[in-house]
């Protein structure tokens, strides 16, 4: 029994040791551990110290700086001056300070004066030799100045070629040759649990270095881009910064953090290096980013929509709106439609689609597949270039019918819609919301909405609709594709089951 209680100690022991906690013997009968070489490793874990060494004199510390206009000297006085002159038909008398202007060279004095105050503070990376430098977009938004400088204290005055808020990505250009320069990775083949470095300039110190792992991949809090997740310290400053393999190749430029309090928190996010250097070449050539548009407004699949029309799986875009004369209004596109597929590329969640339209470029012919009434439909469209992402306003709507006749099943009261209400809105059938009540007023459909599909099968009329309505399976959720104004989404509703005979 003592004998393992020794053994315990000694494995315990040589943990704590290697953990840092213990660093001298403990426990009596105990060999001395003797402290791992400060040059090396300890056993199973990474050695950043050689990585960051030679990709270090590549990361610059940004600062920028604004112009503030100031007051001119007794510009004060003046001022008061004036407002006795005005209101009091007199001068106050002051003193004159020493070192004033006398008030004949009041032209003079008044000369606007302006002092170059600092900004804020931020990080970035040398992409190129002759001065080419990657940073993010916020880090240098609304400066009039932009200075960087190197590990080795020089410091140039840079150029903002371009940035673009969309990614967060702004490309700088110093003058500068036989810069040190990173190389890039492979964003696409990082790998969850591999190790990261980040380098930056947190609350101004520079060449900061911070070690963590890979949490995810594609995380969706990016507006054109997939976010890379890791646990890497990142904090005010950082900003702009590479996030660095092991191969001390880049994967990343470090962005967001993840908050409640404005501090780090042990979630951060990259922007992937392959999308950020496409996008930098974009800002290389012509200081802004084309991207394409089709003029659809979408959203999730959930899965009871999934299940009622037939999909596999809760996946695809939903069209809820379709821009009038649009891309995807040429197209043949409608409300209700579940886009697929971009050019053959699987949609998986409705900003794979944003993201594939808008990294196409315009005029481009693509092939958009939707899931339609229980089949898939090709549909030829030409990319439009975006100008603005603001949907059109939804158009006023009609005149509040009536209805007639109890609720069905679902709760609703239909009425059939005229031929006027139908060319308004670019529809062959339908029919129009009477009242609503029961499980379609407790899912929000209101009167005057437009019902155009349940389910698989279009809406012809109220007729057609009340029929279909009848012969739904009460243990089974239906979908409803309700449109509102301009606007059109899917509905998961449960029939009420039929009363009990009396």
């Amino acid at each position: 029994m003592k004998t393992n209680i020794s053994a315990g100690n000694k494995t315990l022991s040589a943990l704590l040791v290697s953990a840092g906690i213990l660093f001298a013997p403990a426990m009596t009968g105990l060999a001395p551990v003797h402290a791992a070489p400060a040059t090396g490793a300890v056993a199973g874990l990474p050695d950043f110290a050689d990585m960051v060494e030679k990709v270090g004199p590549a990361v610059v510390n940004i600062r920028t700086t604004e112009r503030q206009r100031m007051r001119p000297p007794g510009a004060e006085d003046e001022e008061m001056q004036e407002f006795f002159r005005r209101f009091f038909g007199g001068q106050m008398p002051t003193p004159r300070r020493e070192g004033q202007q006398p008030r004949g060279n009041r032209q003079q004095q008044q000369i606007p004066q302006e002092r170059e105050v600092q900004r804020g503070v931020g990080s970035g990376f040398i992409i190129s030799a002759d001065g080419y430098v990657l940073t993010n977009a916020h880090v240098v938004a609304g400066a009039d100045e932009v200075y960087v400088t190197l590990t080795d204290k020089r410091e140039f005055k840079a150029k903002v070629l371009g940035s673009d808020a969309g990614t967060d990505v702004a490309v700088l250009k110093i003058d500068g040759s036989r810069l040190p320069v990173l190389t890039m990775g492979d964003s696409n083949r990082i790998r969850v649990g591999e190790w990261v470095v980040a380098i930056g300039s947190p609350f101004n110190l520079e060449n900061s270095v911070t070690a963590g792992i890979i949490s995810a991949k594609s995380r969706d809090t990016g507006e054109y881009l997939p976010l890379i997740q890791s646990d890497v310290a990142v904090n005010p400053g950082n900003s702009g910064g590479p996030l660095i393999n092991m191969r001390g190749e880049v994967i990343g430029i470090n962005s967001q953090i993840a908050t409640l309090s404005g501090a780090y928190n042990g979630i951060s996010f990259a922007i992937p290096i392959d999308e950020a250097m496409r996008v930098a070449d974009q800002l290389k050539k012509s200081g802004k980013v084309t991207r394409g548009r089709i003029g659809v407004q979408i959203g999730e699949v959930t899965r009871d929509v999934a299940e009622s029309l037939g999909l596999k799986d809760a996946r695809g875009a939903e069209v809820s709106m379709v821009e009038e004369g649009g891309p995807a209004f040429k197209a043949g596109l409608r409300p209700g439609d579940i886009v697929t597929k971009f050019n053959g590329k699987d949609i998986e969640r409705s900003s794979d689609l944003r993201r594939l339209v808008g990294n196409t470029a315009p005029n481009t012919r693509a092939t958009i597949t939707v899931w339609r009434q229980g089949k898939a439909v090709d549909l030829p469209v030409t990319v439009a270039e975006l100008e603005s992402d603001q949907p059109r306003g939804a158009r006023g709507e009609g005149s509040k019918p009536s209805g007639e006749g109890a609720a069905n099943a679902l709760g609703l009261k239909v009425t059939d819609l005229s031929a006027a209400e139908k060319k308004e809105l670019g529809v062959q059938g339908g029919v129009k919301v009477a009242a609503a009540e029961g499980v379609a007023g407790g899912a929000g459909i209101q009167e005057d909405d437009v019902l155009l599909q349940l389910n698989n099968s279009p809406i012809i009329d109220a007729k057609q609709f009340n029929a279909l309505v009848s012969k739904l399976d009460p243990k089974r959720n239906a979908v409803v594709l309700v449109r509102r104004g301009n606007l059109a989404r899917f509905l998961t509703l449960r029939p009420a089951p039929a009363p009990a005979p009396k």
